[in-house]
């Protein structure tokens, strides 16, 4: 018989699951004894809003090396989120590394890259009408995905890289739990484990193409994950059951702060988690990850639609608050469904600081998927405000040994 895990909004958790969370003593009283009513009131309905928060302190050595200690909130890996955009990041880092193995063919991330169709609903790309030379490439892709997070740019690097390509290298990093299963377009199952076939070029000569890829290996989806009370099906009909996400991607958010620290810091990171990147892809990386959407040429974006914190939950997103121009935050975030991810690296040139915080929260009071009434800016926006000032303000205050060398992430976002 199928294991069945009902996790409802308005949901009731399955005991297991609140046996199996983490949390740090010191970091859930540092939190709740500097909380405003509001995040009080959040912080005491675990499971109404299924929050999940790490903060991750960074020390540096005498070198300048960062050391990370991890403090943990209600952290669980069998309590299902939907990571929603949170797959990009994953996506994008595994793009630029097979992008270095077709060096030989003379193919850079920099590279003319079409895509073609070969199976049904895949569509093609000859013209990236936001980049400068209206080319499309694997950078320009991966500059979208941290931008604005954009799903097209997303589903064009998951198609390069293959379904089967992209889980397995994943799990031989460690990350076991960490399923990428769909493009964000309408398809079945199968389509999604067929990708396209690409073609990489220079002017009207063909440097490498890549055949369709077929990804043979079924996922394991006999655990069903079934969300809320009811939901609206992709024709609007109202169907008063719960919304089925047994075959949708699967992150946990240890996972996520764990591939966002490799990418930020690859030198501090264990050689089995550490992704095969050259230093220019990490230094694309990180401006890309920081640079606001105000700061963009090639995407030139609408900044009344894609403020300058519109992908930045933490500290800032909530009433659009201006990111002061000495801090940068590193980030990828991501929303559906009701659910908020923000997984960041939040730097202070100006006072020294530096931490990375990661959380997730669900925000769908009247148990209805897909009926677009979430409460982002009433709850979700503010909760994400609040616990990192919270942590902020720990951070400027925290006496630190070594005082850390950050020219490493500043950038000339103009340049």
């Amino acid at each position: 018989m199928k294991q069945l895990v009902v996790v409802a909004a308005l949901l009731a958790t399955i005991g297991v699951a609140h046996a199996q969370n983490k949390t740090d003593k010191w970091l859930e009283q540092m939190i709740r004894d500097q909380a405003s009513p509001f995040l009080k009131d959040v912080l005491n309905q675990p499971d109404t809003f299924h929050y999940q928060l790490i903060y991750t302190k960074i020390d540096r050595d005498k070198n300048n090396k960062p050391h990370f200690t991890n403090y943990y909130f209600r952290v669980n890996c069998n309590e299902y989120f939907n990571p929603a955009s949170m797959v990009k990041l994953p996506t994008a880092l595994l793009a630029l590394e097979k992008i270095n193995t077709l060096n030989r063919y003379g193919v850079n991330k920099y590279t003319t890259m079409l895509t073609d169709s070969a199976f049904s609903q895949q569509t093609k790309v000859k013209y990236d009408s936001s980049a400068a030379n209206y080319l499309p490439s694997v950078a320009h892709y991966v500059k979208k995905v941290f931008l604005v997070s954009d799903n097209d740019a997303y589903n064009r690097l998951y198609e390069f890289v293959g379904q089967q390509q992209l889980n397995e290298r994943l799990w031989q990093m460690g990350y076991k739990d960490t399923r990428i299963t769909r493009r964000f377009v309408t398809m079945n199952e199968d389509e999604n484990r067929h990708t396209n076939p690409i073609r990489f070029m220079q002017g009207d000569s063909l440097l490498y193409a890549q055949l369709p890829l077929f990804n043979p290996d079924p996922f394991d989806f006999h655990k069903k994950i079934l969300i809320g009370r009811a939901h609206f099906d992709r024709h609007d009909s109202l169907i008063k059951e719960p919304f089925d996400f047994t075959t949708h991607n699967n992150f946990p958010l240890e996972d996520m702060q764990q591939v966002l620290q490799a990418a930020l810091f690859p030198e501090a990171t264990p050689a089995k988690k550490q992704f095969h990147l050259q230093p220019d892809d990490y230094a694309f990386l990180h401006r890309y990850m920081s640079e606001l959407p105000s700061e963009s040429d090639y995407p030139r974006y609408d900044t009344t639609e894609f403020f300058d914190s519109y992908t930045k939950f933490f500290m800032f997103k909530a009433w659009r608050s201006k990111i002061p121009a000495y801090m940068r935050v590193f980030n990828k975030t991501g929303w559906s469904y009701g659910f908020l991810t923000d997984v960041a690296y939040i730097v202070d040139f100006k006072n020294k600081v530096e931490f990375m915080v990661s959380g997730n929260i669900y925000v769908n009071s009247d148990g209805v998927l897909n009926d677009d009434k979430y409460e982002y800016e009433e709850t979700g926006y503010p909760f994400f405000k609040e616990v990192g000032n919270i942590i902020y303000q720990y951070e400027l205050k925290r006496k630190r040994k070594h005082s850390p060398d950050l020219s490493a992430f500043q950038f000339n976002y103009r340049n």
